[in-house]
């Protein structure tokens, strides 16, 4: 048996603390939380695991040093870097290739040429792009408030923090591990992988070197590496060796770039077994865990947790934020969306599907609410 195999039907817990002795000082790893909880395989805590979407998002402009560390200080388990590249060939933090909502780029005068239209995955996108920028170029950029219409707040830090490095952040995660006493994961996600490969400027490569430079290439060590491609991850496990554990990103709906399958394929039982030899886990919209009804009430779980997990997969769904906007209708107080509504509500159903993570915006109120539902203390 191969150690895919391996991977496919081994624990889930207990092994953050075996896979980061090289990374963070020894109260970290002697931490009773990061027990063996007999879930399934992989680098995580005692209990689900809450990540932190592009850090703390819903407190400081996403995927800063200054939200990831948020989020760490808040209980997140993992925080999570969306990963784009320069022209130079140096991994950044974005959520997209796209930069003009979330930096001051459109305010830069000595940038306004760069202005364009590319296709990204076949979608034309107007904007500034990450890939037409030197690191040195982005250096003089500084974060702004992506959703300032519902996180009004958060434009206070808009122009304090840069764009940070993918290295910075596997620095700050060696940082805050050491100082919180306790394993903090990262989990890296790939962003339009084909896209960036077909303009000569692959994401992959460097990812790898730099998980294997921070010695993180390993089924135990805390780190999850997702893509919205499964033909990416698949490359990156038999063509590229790596082995630390894959996750496959799922939309409602549609259909993986570069696939003719769609989502719905890919993620039933029999749709998964396919794949299952490759990769660890899933990570769904939250609708494919728990179904919305037509009026946008929250409706019934899925069977994809149950599917999933008889085929050794785990599933971490994304993502949960405590705006009305963002929740089923029967989960909104008031009327205004920017307000928050039964945040905390919603992510007890959630757990109570027997996921085995949850990424959000608000890391605080995962923590509680894992506490609460669950019975898992705060880190």
């Amino acid at each position: 048996m191969g150690w895919h195999g391996f991977m496919n039907r081994r624990s889930f817990a207990g092994l953050v603390a075996a896979g980061a002795a090289s990374a963070v000082a020894a109260p970290a790893l002697t931490d009773p939380a990061y027990a063996d909880s007999g879930h399934r395989r992989g680098p995580r805590r005692k209990g689900p695991i809450v990540v932190g979407h592009r850090g703390a998002s819903g407190y400081r402009p996403e995927h800063t040093l200054a939200a990831y560390t948020l989020a760490a200080r808040m209980g997140a388990d993992f925080i999570e870097p969306d990963l784009v590249i320069t022209k130079d060939g140096v991994l950044v933090c974005r959520h997209e290739p796209e930069i003009g909502g979330t930096t001051d780029v459109a305010e830069r005068p000595e940038f306004a040429s760069r202005k364009t239209t590319k296709s990204l995955d076949g979608v034309p996108v107007t904007g500034w792009f990450a890939e037409d920028f030197t690191l040195a170029e982005l250096r003089t950029l500084r974060a702004v408030e992506r959703l300032p219409e519902l996180r009004q707040e958060n434009t206070a830090y808009d122009g304090l923090w840069q764009i940070p490095t993918f290295e910075e952040v596997l620095k700050l995660r060696e940082k805050l591990s050491r100082e919180l006493g306790r394993v903090i994961g990262v989990y890296p996600e790939t962003k339009h992988p084909t896209y960036f490969r077909e303009m000569g400027n692959p994401l992959e490569e460097r990812l790898v070197r730099l998980i294997r430079r921070f010695r993180l290439d390993s089924p135990k060590a805390p780190i999850f590496i997702q893509s919205f491609e499964l033909q990416n991850l698949i490359d990156l496990r038999t063509e590229m060796r790596v082995k630390a554990p894959l996750v496959f990103l799922a939309t409602v709906k549609g259909t993986p770039y570069g696939d003719t399958r769609s989502y719905d394929q890919l993620l039933s039982r029999s749709g998964m077994k396919e794949w299952a030899k490759y990769i660890d886990g899933v990570g769904p919209d939250t609708k494919r865990v728990i179904a919305w009804n037509s009026d946008g009430t929250l409706g019934k779980p899925t069977s994809l947790v149950a599917d999933a997990h008889a085929n050794g997969l785990t599933v971490c769904p994304w993502t949960v934020r405590a705006e009305n906007t963002f929740l089923p209708a029967d989960y909104r107080i008031g009327t205004n969306p920017a307000d928050y509504g039964r945040v905390l509500d919603f992510f007890a159903q959630l757990w109570k599907t027997g996921i085995d993570g949850i990424f959000t915006d608000n890391p605080d109120l995962g923590v509680l609410s894992r506490e609460l539902t669950l019975g898992i203390e705060a880190p």
